[in-house]
């Protein structure tokens, strides 16, 4: 009986301390931990900007614990954190490159994602809503008296991610699918809606894109360029995951066409007088299957090579399912001909994972930040010394 006992207060112990480590706030504490396990180009340095935003290093399949998509507002870094409901401040005020603690810009929401900013106003997508809240004080603490309601029936289950982008006066959502694959009775899931800045006016700006993680607008010329992370089940190299070029009114084929407008019998066993993914709009760059294409964002910082400029990077987040793992790295993409490049790599060693690259946006002095929700850290990426 003396050993059940000790067994149970060890189990209750656990519990305690695994609530504790949980609910008791963010830890802004830095790692020094070695990253040489990272292979990045020659030239190119990376180190530990923010840790500790993580209570679980466990990887599994979905959406991880940790930081996911990235603002930098007046210099300053904010991320969002989905399982903690809240939006994270990260300052660097003394430019050390650290951040210099954590702070919550705004919590106790249903799992918020995207995020970006304009004239006055944060704009969150949570699982269910879409909102935007202000900080009139530039204390980087949002007032939530201020909180607006711009979408409150969003459809819920399925992939919970939603990202939000606002471009030339108009607010972008993208929503995942609810499902691996079928035909969805709402249509706006897996697609990109377009509305106005107060919520109004919402109608499906494209479709047919499984799960759109990751949008960019091109700082040029202003086209929206989207990831999508394909379906599963079709084995280890099939379908691929995809880079696509969104335009206004454009079906991008899922559920019943894959990549460069493939056909999927094994989803779709209807006969067609002809192709029925001719009218699909074929993605622009093929991925690797099972990567699991996130953020992604065009370099024209200040501190790269030339050969890096208008360089798409995009974040692969990993396979869950793939019988040899894949993914786990930061690739680039060069515009001019499409090809796609590894930039920055190792986080995937001997079948163990020691991170899952999230999202990636330029700072103001031309590095890269990358998030990663599996390890808990935002990491800077740099050239030169």
């Amino acid at each position: 009986m003396k050993g059940r006992y000790l067994i149970i207060i060890c189990i209750l112990l656990l519990i305690i301390l695994w609530i504790g480590s949980s609910q008791f706030g963010l830890k802004p504490s830095v790692s020094e931990e070695n990253l040489s396990y990272i292979q990045l180009p020659s030239g190119f340095k990376i180190e530990v900007f923010a840790d500790g935003l993580v209570d679980s290093l466990l990887s599994y399949p979905g959406l991880a614990p940790g930081p996911r998509m990235m603002l930098i507002k007046n210099g300053t870094l904010m991320v969002s954190i989905p399982n903690k409901g809240l939006v994270a401040v990260l300052p660097d005020k003394d430019g050390d490159h650290k951040a210099d603690s954590v702070s919550v810009f705004i919590d106790g929401l249903n799992h918020p994602h995207g995020l970006d900013y304009y004239s006055g106003w944060f704009y969150i997508a949570e699982e269910h809503r879409l909102i935007r809240v202000k900080d009139t004080n530039n204390d980087f603490v949002a007032e939530k008296e201020t909180i607006e309601v711009l979408m409150d029936n969003i459809p819920t289950g399925g992939h919970s991610t939603r990202t939000v982008k606002v471009h030339n006066g108009s607010l972008y959502m993208s929503m995942g699918s609810s499902c691996n694959v079928c035909y969805e009775t709402d249509t706006r899931r897996a697609a990109i809606t377009r509305c106005d800045l107060d919520g109004t006016n919402s109608t499906v700006f494209a479709s047919g894109m499984r799960n759109a993680v990751g949008m960019a607008f091109h700082p040029l010329t202003g086209q929206l360029y989207a990831t999508e992370n394909g379906r599963d089940w079709l084995g280890d190299d099939l379908p691929p995951d995809e880079v696509n070029l969104v335009e206004e009114g454009e079906d991008c084929g899922w559920p019943i066409c894959y990549g460069k407008n493939i056909h999927d019998t094994d989803f779709d066993k209807n006969t067609y007088i002809r192709d029925p993914c001719e009218d699909s709009t074929p993605s622009l760059v093929d991925l690797q299957a099972h990567s699991a294409p996130l953020g992604l964002n065009f370099y024209y910082g200040n501190s790269f090579p030339q050969e890096y400029q208008g360089n798409l990077f995009v974040c692969f987040h990993g396979s869950w399912n793939r019988q040899e793992p894949t993914g786990y790295k930061v690739v680039r993409i060069n515009m001019t001909d499409l090809s796609v490049h590894d930039f920055a790599t190792g986080w995937l060693r001997n079948n163990s994972v020691l991170g899952r690259p999230v999202d990636v946006v330029v700072s103001n002095d031309g590095s890269l930040f990358v998030s990663d929700d599996n390890s808990g850290r935002i990491y800077r990426i740099y050239y030169g010394d």
